[in-house]
């Protein structure tokens, strides 16, 4: 069974820096690809980033390009998702999600959809204050 553990969330100005982390256990880490999701209290999760398992090929949200970066070590099996000029609606709770996408999907057609993930982490807060 893949677990997935978030840490590195907490509470910083607006334009400060977080790192995130994102620790996978219980199977072939580079077999897997990872995403992250956020979701805002009153609001639908949504898509952030995500890598795929060699970590060569990656994807992010409209709301965050430029500043947030994903990245992953394999030999740690963890992926990262350093948040830079952070603003208050960055604030959420942050989940990071795996998935093989075996069984025909495409990492392409499928990375920005949440449940297509099958495994997920229990959240890491973010907030962010003006």
């Amino acid at each position: 069974q893949v677990q997935l553990v978030e840490s590195g969330g907490g509470l910083v100005q607006a334009g400060g820096s977080l790192r995130l982390s994102c620790a996978v256990s219980g199977g072939a880490f580079v077999r897997y690809a990872v995403g992250w999701f956020r979701q805002a209290p009153g609001k639908a999760r949504e898509f952030v980033t995500a890598i795929t398992g060699d970590g060569r090929d990656t994807r992010y949200a409209d709301s965050v390009k430029g500043r947030f970066t994903i990245s992953r070590d394999n030999a740690e099996n963890t992926v990262f998702l350093q948040m830079n000029s952070l603003k208050p609606e960055d604030t959420a709770a942050y989940y990071c999600a795996a998935d093989s996408f075996a069984g025909g999907r495409t990492w392409y057609s499928s990375a920005t959809i949440g449940n297509e993930y099958r495994y997920w982490g229990q959240g890491t807060q973010v907030t962010v204050s003006s």
